[in-house]
Order: structure tokens, then C-alpha cells, then sequence
């Protein structure tokens, strides 16, 4: 569900059990135009009670609280408010975190590592039905999923010392990317993407773009 009027802001609740890491949440989130937090919670219970009181759009709900967990919390708000969408945002990103968060009916799952900008984004996407994961939940959530298959031989590490993401990031720039679209791509900032990329060229001896390119195109990359 999503407010009535057309421009009107997305009306969210945040629970969140830790003081500091709450009230960071609502003066960042509540500083966008495109956001209103009509309510803060400390536990899954409050969580409850403020949406049954202001009816908010999306809710941002950690999973570790006090007296009703997020896992609690997420399957009493598809019974009783079906229509909130729940964005899940905690430390935690294993297995058996994102599986039941995700079964409990959680639409969108992020670590807290993510910045407001993806947090605020996931939370539209969420309460317009779409579902949105942080790229190490993404993974976590595949690894899961996934029908067992042979193992197959051990792949070649990364050269030059280059992370996987990194080599998922270069990848991107081969493929003409500009840094904006990758940072949408990955649901990562522009200040981290730029950070990755200044690394890429450190590793792989790449004076701009042209020839990290080349270099990808040389290892295969992309």
C-alpha cells in the first residue's frame, strides 16, 4: 500500500531496539522529502501498536528486540496489516536470519551497513511490492536456495589481489556502466562505489577508466 496522494510522502514506522541506532534512523530517513516516520519503536510489541495507530506504508524493523522479536513482529503484521510493507534491517545476514524473516513475510531484507539512500529506496520499492536485498543477502539467500550440484573444479583466484567485489564492480565498468548506475545496480552508495573503484585502479596499475577497461578485457573480466 502506498499514500493516497500521488506526492505525498512515504509514511514509515522504525523499530529498532537500540536508542542510538533508532534515533539515527529517523533523523536521517525523516530529513527526505519523500518520508515521513510517524512513529519510532523500541520492541515488537510498540511496533504493533503504532501501526495499528497511524497505519504507516512500510515499516523498517530490526529482527533482535525485546519482548517480540522482528521474527514475531513480522508474522503478526502480515496477519493483522497485510497491507504494511515490512523492510528488514539487522546486523544479521545467515541464513536462518533472512529465511525466516523472509517466510514470516518480510519483503525486503538489508544488513546495517547500508546508507539511508538504499534504506529509503528499499522502502518504496517494498511498499509499491517490490522486493529488494542487500547484494550479501542476495548471495546468502542463493546459496540457500540452490539445488546442490557437483562441485566443480576450484576456480582461478581473482588477480592482483582484486576482491570479488571488486571484480563484480569491474565488471560493470567494461560493460560501460557509469559509476551512478553501478551504485544503483548493487544498491551500494556513490562515495563506496567511487572507493571501490579507486582501489580497482591502485591493484590493477590503471591510470582512468579506459584502462581498467582494458585490463578487464585482457583477464577476462566482464
Amino acid at each position: 500500500m502506498t499514500s493516497e496522494a500521488p506526492n505525498a510522502p512515504l509514511r514509515i514506522v522504525i523499530a529498532d531496539d537500540q536508542a542510538s541506532v533508532r534515533q539515527g534512523l529517523v533523523l536521517l530517513l525523516g530529513g527526505l522529502d519523500d518520508i515521513e516516520v510517524v512513529g519510532a519503536a523500541a520492541d515488537g510489541e510498540q511496533a504493533l501498536r503504532l501501526v495499528a495507530e497511524h497505519k504507516p506504508d512500510a515499516i523498517l524493523l530490526d529482527l533482535h528486540m525485546p519482548v517480540l522479536d522482528g521474527i514475531g513482529a513480522t508474522r503478526r503484521l502480515t496477519a493483522e496489516h497485510p497491507e504494511v510493507a515490512i523492510v528488514v534491517l539487522t546486523t544479521y545476514a545467515d541464513d536462518a536470519s533472512v529465511l525466516e524473516a523472509l517466510h514470516a513475510g518480510a519483503r525486503s531484507y538489508l544488513t546495517k551497513d547500508a546508507d539511508h539512500a538504499d534504506i529509503a529506496r528499499a522502502l518504496h520499492a517494498a511498499a509499491t511490492g517490490l522486493t529488494v536485498f542487500d547484494p550479501r543477502v542476495h548471495a546468502t539467500l542463493l546459496a540457500a536456495t540452490a539445488v546442490p550440484q557437483p562441485a566443480p573444479a576450484a576456480a582461478a583466484p581473482p588477480p592482483d589481489g582484486l576482491t570479488g567485489r571488486e571484480v563484480e564492480i569491474l565488471g560493470l565498468i567494461a560493460s560501460g556502466m557509469t559509476n551512478p548506475e553501478i551504485a544503483a545496480q548493487l544498491f551500494l552508495s556513490n562515495h563506496t562505489v567511487k572507493t571501490h573503484i579507486s582501489r580497482i585502479f591502485a591493484k590493477t596499475g590503471s591510470r582512468d577508466r579506459a584502462a581498467a577497461i582494458g585490463y578487464a578485457h585482457r583477464h577476462n573480466i566482464g
